[in-house]
């Protein structure tokens, strides 16, 4: 069992938090919105992600033309927070299992 019950809460082992943290892979995913200017989004890769100018352009271009850009893969904790960072930024994002790998 993953985890141990104790007084009526869940407590996560703390070999299951680690298992969890390096199985698989995870993406990141900006999801379009009809607020932020495309230059805003452009900034928001560059300073949160390390972006290049043409590498943050070709996203920001995906997430308004097709609805949606994959920013970053990797493992789930850096992935949730760097969708954390983004949410702060005020930018749609979210965490998905990435099954290709």
């Amino acid at each position: 069992m993953p985890g141990a019950v104790s007084g009526g809460k869940i407590q996560v082992l703390p070999e299951e938090v680690q298992r969890v943290a390096t199985v698989g892979r995870w993406r990141v995913v900006v999801l379009n919105d009809p607020v932020n200017l495309m230059s805003y989004v452009v900034l928001v890769f560059r300073k949160v992600l390390g972006f290049d100018e043409a590498t943050a352009r070709r996203k920001m271009l995906e997430v308004h033309e097709q609805g949606r850009s994959v920013v970053w893969t990797g493992l789930r904790e850096k992935a949730e927070a760097y969708a954390f960072t983004l949410q702060e930024w005020h930018l749609s994002a979210v965490v998905e299992a990435d099954e290709a790998h």
